[in-house]
C-alpha cells in the first residue's frame, strides 16, 4: 500500500503534467481535449511568477528550495519521536497522580477523542496543504497571524526547560556507570530517616523507625534533590548560580540537537528511526521488572481504577486538556512544521491516527510502570496510600525509575544506562521538533538563512536560557514557566487557532482543501469537532481555569510577588502577539476605508493554497467551480 500511496505524491519537478495531478484529485478520467486544456493551462504558468498581495510579495516557487522528507515513513517516525517524549514518561504519571490516578485516565481519553485527535489531524492537513510553517499558514486568515507568533514564543519557553531536563538525565546517565549506583544507598549526612533504595520492607521495620514511617525518605529522592539539583528550600533570596556539571551536560545536549538538525529535516529524518523506536525496547523491559516487585499490583490498580468522585471535578478535566496538549505537542506549531515538509498527497489521516494511538498507549504504559514502582515504594515504607509515597513534580521520573533500577538483582548499571539513554533519546526527539519549529519560522521569513546557521543561533540561546534551570532554584522556575508559558498560553492560543481555521477560514473551505489534496471530504465527526465541540470544550475549560485561579506553589512553597509578576509577564507577552500582529495585518491591507481593511484581513491572501505554482492554479480553479 505504501508503494501505491507514493504514486499519488506530487513531485516538484515541472516535467509532471498538470493533467496527471488533476486526474488524481478529481478521481475520474478526462478526455483528450480536457487533458490538453489542463496541460496548456499548467504550462502557461511561469515558474518564476510571483503573486503580489497587499500583505507581502511571495514567490510561489518556494517549493524548489524547501526541504522534504526523504521517505514518508520518516515523517511518521519523526512525529512519533516528537509526540512520544518526556510528556508521556515524566509528566503524564505525576499529573495522573495529582488527579486521582485512574480517575484521570477516563477524562484524558475523552479529551483525546474530542480535542487531541481532531486538532492533530487538522494541523497535519493545514501544514501539508500549504507547505508553510506555523506563522505563514495564517496567510489563510491574516488577522490571526499572532497565533503563530504566540505559539513560537511558547515553544521557546518549552525548549529552555526541556534542555535542562536533558542535562539532568545526562548526569544520571554518567553516574549509572558507577558501582554501586550512587542513589542506591543513604549517606551519613542525610540523617536517620533515609531509607536505602535497595532496602526491603523487613529491613525498614527492624530499623527502629516504626513510629516515624511517614518521615521515611528514599535515598533516590534525597540523591535527586541534594546531589543532582542541590535544591534550596525557597527562592526568597534568589535562585543561586548554575551548577557547572549540569551546565556542561546542557551544552552537550544542545550539541547533539545541533548535529541532528545540521541539514534540517533531511538529517533529522534519518535520526528519527532510532529516536522513535529505541525507547519502547527499554520501556517494555522496565514494565516487566516493575510488575515483579512486591506491592506493584496495588500501585497499578490505583492508577487504573477510576475514583468516580473525582471524575466530575473540573480541575481533572483541565489537567487532561493541558496534558493532551503537552503530550501530543498540539497547538505549538510543531505538527504544522513537520507536515509542511510532506509531499502534497501524503496520507496524513493514517499518520494522525497512528501517532495519537501510539502516544496514548505509551502514556498508559509509562503510567503503569511508574505506579507499579510507587506501589512497591508504598509497600517498602509500610503505607497503603500510594499517592503519598512521592510528591508529584518534575523529579518523579528521576526518583521512582532510578529506585526501580536499583532493585535489579543483576547488573543494575546496564539497566540504568539503558533507561537514562531512553529518557535522553525521548528528550532529544521532542527538542529536535521544537527547535525545528523555530528554525522553520526563521527560514520562512529569511530564506537565505542556512539550516546550520539557524540551528546554531537557537542552540547558543538555548544554553544561555537553559542555565537558569540548572541552578539550585531551577525547579521553582521550571514550574513557573511551565504554568505561565506553556499550559495557560497553549489553551488560549489553541482556541484562537481553531477559531481561525474553523470559523474565519471556514470548515467548509477547509474540507474542500482536504478534498482537493486527499480526494475525499472529512466526515461529520471531524467537521463537528473542528467547528463546535473542540473550541467550545476548550472555552469552557479556559473559563473554569480563570474562575478557580489559585496561587501557584511548588512542593508547598508559595512564590513571592515578583515571581508572579514575571509569570504574568510571560503569559502577557505571548498573548499580546494576537492584537499586535492583527493590527499590523490591518495596516498592511488594501482598502479605501478602515473597515474594508479589517474585512480583508479575514480573507485568505491571493497566494494562499499549495505552494507549487501549477498546483496552486489548479486549486483555484477547483475552488471556484462551486
Amino acid at each position: 500500500m505504501q508503494g501505491q500511496d507514493n504514486n499519488c505524491f506530487v513531485n516538484d519537478s515541472p516535467s509532471i503534467p498538470g493533467q496527471f495531478r488533476w486526474n488524481k484529485v478529481i478521481g475520474n478520467s478526462e478526455n483528450d481535449g480536457t487533458a490538453k486544456e489542463w496541460k496548456n493551462s499548467r504550462d502557461s504558468v511561469s515558474i518564476e511568477s510571483q503573486v503580489v498581495t497587499s500583505d507581502s510579495t511571495v514567490s510561489l516557487d518556494n517549493s524548489k528550495g524547501r526541504d522534504q522528507w526523504g521517505k514518508g515513513i520518516e515523517f511518521l517516525m519523526s512525529c512519533i519521536a516528537m509526540s512520544v517524549g518526556l510528556g508521556n514518561v515524566w509528566r503524564f504519571p505525576f499529573i495522573a497522580l495529582e488527579n486521582g490516578g485512574g480517575a484521570f485516565v477516563i477524562p484524558y481519553i475523552i479529551v483525546l477523542l474530542l480535542v487531541g485527535k481532531p486538532v492533530y489531524y487538522m494541523e497535519m492537513i493545514i501544514g501539508q496543504f500549504s507547505s508553510r510553517g506555523s506563522v505563514k499558514i495564517y496567510d489563510c486568515a491574516p488577522i490571526m497571524r499572532g497565533v503563530g507568533y504566540g505559539q513560537v514564543f511558547s515553544v521557546i519557553a518549552l525548549i529552555t526547560y526541556y534542555s535542562s531536563l536533558m542535562s539532568i538525565i545526562l548526569s544520571y546517565l554518567f553516574d549509572s556507570f558507577r558501582s554501586p549506583l550512587p542513589w542506591a544507598h543513604c549517606r551519613p549526612e542525610w540523617g536517620p530517616n533515609c531509607l536505602d533504595a535497595v532496602a526491603k520492607a523487613s529491613s525498614k521495620k527492624g530499623s527502629g523507625n516504626d513510629n516515624n514511617t511517614t518521615d521515611i525518605v528514599s535515598s533516590s529522592e534525597l540523591y535527586f534533590k541534594r546531589v543532582v539539583l542541590k535544591e534550596i528550600s525557597s527562592i526568597d533570596d534568589g535562585i543561586g548560580y548554575p551548577d557547572w556539571q549540569l551546565t556542561l551536560f546542557l551544552c552537550l545536549s544542545w550539541s547533539i540537537v545541533l548535529l541532528t538538525l545540521i541539514k534540517g529535516v533531511k538529517s533529522a529524518g534519518k535520526a528519527s528511526y532510532f529516536l522513535a523506536l529505541f525507547p519502547y525496547l527499554v520501556m517494555t523491559i522496565l514494565l516487566v521488572r516493575a510488575c515483579t516487585l512486591p506491592g506493584a499490583v496495588n500501585g497499578i490498580v490505583y492508577f487504573l481504577k477510576p475514583q468516580w468522585d473525582k471524575i466530575l471535578e473540573p480541575k481533572v478535566w483541565y489537567a487532561a486538556v493541558t496534558q493532551c496538549f503537552f503530550s501530543l505537542s498540539i497547538c505549538f506549531g510543531n505538527i504544522i512544521m513537520y507536515s509542511s515538509y510532506n509531499k502534497f498527497r501524503h496520507n496524513v489521516h493514517r499518520d494522525a491516527t497512528i501517532v495519537t494511538s501510539i502516544d496514548t498507549l505509551t502514556s498508559l504504559l509509562a503510567g503503569c510502570t511508574i505506579f507499579g514502582i510507587l506501589g512497591h515504594l508504598a509497600h517498602v515504607v509500610g503505607t497503603d496510600e500510594v499517592g503519598t509515597v512521592v510528591k508529584p513534580g518534575a523529579g518523579l521520573a528521576f526518583i521512582s525509575y532510578p529506585e526501580a533500577i536499583a532493585k535489579f538483582d543483576v547488573v543494575p548499571q546496564v539497566f540504568s544506562v539503558m533507561f537514562f539513554l531512553m529518557l535522553f533519546v525521548l528528550g532529544i526527539g521532542s527538542n529536535v521538533a521544537m527547535t525545528s519549529c523555530v528554525m522553520t519560522v526563521i527560514r520562512d521569513q529569511f530564506p537565505r538563512v542556512k539550516n546550520w546557521q539557524a540551528a546554531s543561533v537557537i542552540a547558543v540561546c538555548g544554553v544561555c536560557l537553559g542555565s537558569i534551570y540548572v541552578t539550585p532554584g531551577g525547579q521553582y522556575i521550571l514550574t513557573l514557566v511551565d504554568h505561565f508559558g506553556a499550559s495557560f498560553i497553549a489553551l488560549v492560543l489553541a482556541i484562537a487557532e481553531l477559531l481561525a481555521i474553523g470559523w474565519i477560514y471556514g470548515v467548509e473551505r477547509f474540507c474542500k482543501d482536504v478534498e482537493f489534496m486527499l480526494g475525499s471530504r472529512p466526515n461529520i465527526y471531524w467537521r463537528l469537532c473542528w467547528r463546535w465541540i473542540t473550541p467550545l470544550l476548550m472555552i469552557v475549560i479556559l473559563i473554569y481555569s480563570l474562575a478557580t485561579l489559585e496561587p501557584l506553589t511548588y512542593q508547598g512553597y508559595t512564590y513571592p510577588s515578583i515571581a508572579y509578576a514575571l509569570g504574568w509577564c510571560i503569559s502577557a507577552f505571548g498573548l499580546l502577539q494576537l492584537p499586535i500582529w492583527g493590527f499590523y495585518a490591518v495596516l498592511k491591507q488594501d482598502g479605501e476605508t478602515f473597515s474594508q481593511k479589517i474585512m480583508n484581513t479575514f480573507r485568505p491572501l491571493q497566494n494562499w493554497g499549495p505552494i507549487e505554482p501549477a498546483l496552486n492554479q489548479e486549486y483555484k480553479k477547483f475552488v471556484n467551480e462551486d
